[in-house]
């Protein structure tokens, strides 16, 4: 089966570990028809959550940001799929929890930005580039779901 699928990297920050919605995340997307091809539980440094962050580099929330995101473990995640950027961000939710369509994780799990449960990237370039700054290449599996032929369409 060929299909054109992309990668995108999903982040459950501190406030989602914490808060015990590993699972709940990866049921979300898993049910979405996402394939789960990188996975890493990690607690983060402050150098590394600069490199992540360094767009944000002079924003008023930056320094808050960092401190935040190297508060606890985060899960890194690399999911791909057709179109797969587009639909973790319509399964996370806008950024802004108030703002989220009902049924998205952010709608149905947190109430402010600041604790908002995961990061998911924008764009594939950001995405190319930000699996690459938390994931070497042989780190990610490439494997094929029995059920691909009936969630991919071919």
């Amino acid at each position: 089966m060929e299909v054109d699928l992309e990668q995108t990297l999903v982040l459950i920050k501190p406030d989602g570990v914490q808060r015990g919605l590993i699972g709940e995340v990866i049921h979300r997307l898993e049910n979405r028809g996402l394939r789960l091809v990188g996975a890493n539980f990690q607690q983060i440094a402050k150098d590394f959550a600069e490199l992540h962050y360094a767009v944000h580099k002079g924003k008023p929330f930056y320094d808050g940001l960092i401190d935040y995101i190297t508060s606890g473990p985060v899960m890194a995640m690399v999911w791909e799929g057709p179109n797969a950027i587009l639909a973790v961000r319509q399964t996370m939710g806008a950024t802004k929890p108030t703002e989220a369509a009902p049924g998205s994780l952010r709608h149905d799990f947190a109430l402010e930005v600041g604790r908002n449960l995961t990061h998911a990237s924008d764009s594939s370039e950001t995405a190319r580039a930000e699996i690459d700054l938390w994931f070497r290449a042989d780190d990610l599996v490439k494997w094929d779901r029995d059920i691909d032929h009936w969630v991919f369409e071919a």
